[in-house]
């Protein structure tokens, strides 16, 4: 495996890895959830807002920046960061590793390659959240072997 920069081309990989990667959070975690009304006004529309958020996250002008995880020249993952450096601090915004790829040390690697690139940006802090559902529990297992500290949040969410 080798961890790259972004390149324009990579996007439309990166939105489909995205879109493949979360669509089982959507539709079969938040949806049966939450119900039709709420899912269809918070994340009703996530395939085509996912589609505009990665075509985003790579800005070096803004501090964003993604780097690729590929092998045999495949992209089998990414990560997506941004530093704040008046107040040094990091931000992991997106970590995706397409299903055959997981589990074999993607996600870990990506994470402290992005670390790396957020401690010679200046950054002293990183954040990186995810859900607390059973979905996202491969997640913060991660981040926990990553030594990152839980802070716990609740979102409550009620049809009118």
């Amino acid at each position: 495996m080798i961890i790259r920069p972004f390149v324009q081309h990579d996007l439309a990989r990166l939105t489909e890895l995205t879109i493949e990667t979360f669509g089982p959070f959507y539709e079969d975690h938040f949806r049966p959830l939450v119900g039709e009304v709420v899912f269809a006004t918070q994340h009703g529309t996530w395939r085509d807002d996912y589609r505009e958020q990665v075509a985003e996250l790579h800005d070096p002008s803004r501090h964003r920046y993604v780097a690729l995880a590929e092998v045999d020249d495949a992209i089998v993952g990414y990560v997506a960061w941004s530093v704040d450096q008046a107040r040094r601090n990091g931000a992991v915004t997106h970590l995706a590793v397409s299903a055959g790829h997981r589990r074999h040390h993607t996600g870990t690697a990506l994470c402290e390659h992005a670390f790396g690139e957020m401690r010679a940006l200046g950054a002293e802090v990183v954040e990186i959240g995810t859900g607390g559902d059973p979905f996202h529990a491969p997640a913060r297992a991660l981040y926990e072997k990553l030594g990152c500290t839980p802070l716990p949040v609740v979102v409550y969410y009620r049809k009118l």
